[in-house]
């Protein structure tokens, strides 16, 4: 996976984190390019060398059961504080605005950078990213920290159809800060689940953000209405927790922990953004979609069309489900700019 390491950090200052600093998303999107930019490989090439791949699939499909076990992460369900932004008072969040979407609040992976020393990090991905110069350490880290730039495609898709999401329960796959699944919870879904790879990223990003967005709604809310008091924010804090759910571990564990809740779960959407990039996770991720998809269900998935370095690609994934013949693919929309990147569904064959 690619470097993003020429972005300027975002200083640190004991500045209210509201308001939030306005972004535009041109402006995102030429922050997740710049690597892509530097890794880019001439396509002709690239189209030569899918052939090839391709007769390799099958092979390493069936070994890739033995290739994740030795990078087994057990999953583990998180519960968030019952002040989740406490630690993030001094920190400056960014904002996402995109079509007539709600904006989007996230937290910068700069500060992260900056910050490292001062985190909780038992998986010391933080320092063994810096120390490598990484987006990507397989089996370590998974990338989350960052907002790949497949997420803005799936987000503008979602504007572009006038999605809602009133009375959906949605899985954020892979969610590293979880803008797909914050977006179905500000536009009405009943249950969000988040899930991620790494502990460090669900505890230090993908909460935070949550509970950053839904106090910023609850703030909207009450304007007209007398200041909030510490017992009403925290109730609004408790019934956030109801509705949300937030995990970490590989695939295949985080499948086993859900299928061992009573009752048993299905979701009506699952999102995934930028999680075909290796072909050894092929395997358990068609896992989760098809024990954990309702049958009349959809997933949305975002991905360019090829990853350079780690071999994975919408190629090969497409293959991959074709030969497993339980779900039907549809392409949703092509994005030319830069490397090509897809959003496709994929529901349950009839």
């Amino acid at each position: 996976m690619e470097d993003y390491h020429d972005q300027v950090p975002m200083p640190v200052t004991n500045v209210p984190h509201h308001p939030a600093r306005r972004v535009r998303i041109e402006d995102q999107r030429k922050k997740a390019e710049v690597s892509d930019e530097n890794h880019r490989t001439d396509e002709t090439n690239d189209k030569e060398n899918k052939d090839d791949k391709a007769k390799d699939v099958d092979l390493k499909c069936s070994e890739s059961s033995s290739t994740v076990s030795k990078n087994i992460k057990d999953a583990v369900e998180h519960q968030p504080l019952l002040d989740p932004l406490s630690q993030i008072d001094n920190w400056v969040p960014e904002t996402i605005t995109i079509g007539a979407l709600p904006a989007l609040l996230y937290l910068n992976e700069s500060v992260f950078e900056k910050t490292a020393s001062e985190l909780e990090d038992s998986e010391e991905i933080l320092s063994k990213t810096l120390n490598q110069n990484s987006d990507l350490i397989s089996g370590v880290y998974e990338g989350g920290l960052k907002i790949w730039e497949c997420t803005y495609d799936l987000l503008e898709y979602v504007d572009d159809e006038g999605e809602t999401f009133t009375g959906k329960r949605v899985l954020d796959l892979g969610c590293g800060a979880g803008l797909l699944g914050i977006l179905a919870l500000k536009r009405g879904a009943t249950k969000v689940d988040f899930q991620d790879y790494n502990s460090t990223v669900i505890e230090q990003l993908t909460i935070p953000n949550v509970f950053l967005n839904c106090e910023e709604d609850d703030k909207n809310d009450e304007k007209n209405d007398s200041p909030p008091s510490k017992r009403k924010a925290l109730n609004a804090s408790e019934k956030l927790v109801d509705r949300c759910g937030f995990f970490s571990g590989d695939w295949n564990s985080f499948l086993g922990l859900v299928r061992n809740k009573t009752p048993s779960l299905k979701y009506d959407i699952i999102f995934t953004s930028e999680t075909i990039y290796n072909t050894d996770y092929y395997s358990s991720l068609h896992n989760v979609f098809n024990d954990l998809l309702d049958e009349n269900g959809i997933v949305y998935l975002a991905t360019k069309s090829h990853y350079f370095g780690v071999g994975g690609g919408l190629h090969l994934f497409e293959k991959f489900v074709e030969q497993n013949n339980v779900f039907q693919i549809r392409y949703l929309k092509d994005v030319e700019q830069g490397l090509k990147r897809h959003v496709i569904s994929l529901t349950f064959k009839k």
